[in-house]
């Protein structure tokens, strides 16, 4: 569908807007973090580990996980990246 200069295009998000995937995103991360704490510490120490030696998924990852602790802010697609990369690798117990 081709849009006319007069008309908005619903499919992109806008400055400012962020994906609406991101809340249940950050809500599935913090569940993710209580469900087996002991293991997210070993999760963390080796996404760590692997950053120091120069994997960029893990620099990025890891440099999301330090600014959700220090509660600083973070751009929705690096929570939705951070979550999908976990997802995929650490599958939460019991979670369908």
């Amino acid at each position: 569908m081709k849009k006319t200069t007069n008309q908005e295009d619903y499919s992109t998000i806008k400055e400012g807007e962020y994906h609406p995937s991101a809340d249940s995103a950050l809500s599935w991360y913090k569940e993710f973090i209580i469900s087996d704490i002991k293991q997210w510490f070993m999760i963390k120490e080796s996404i760590a580990s692997t950053a120091l030696s120069g994997n960029r998924l893990a620099e990025i990852c890891m440099g999301t996980i330090n600014r959700l602790e220090n509660k600083e802010p973070v751009s929705d697609r690096y929570l939705l990246g951070l979550c999908w990369f976990l997802k995929n690798n650490f599958p939460i117990k019991n979670e369908n």
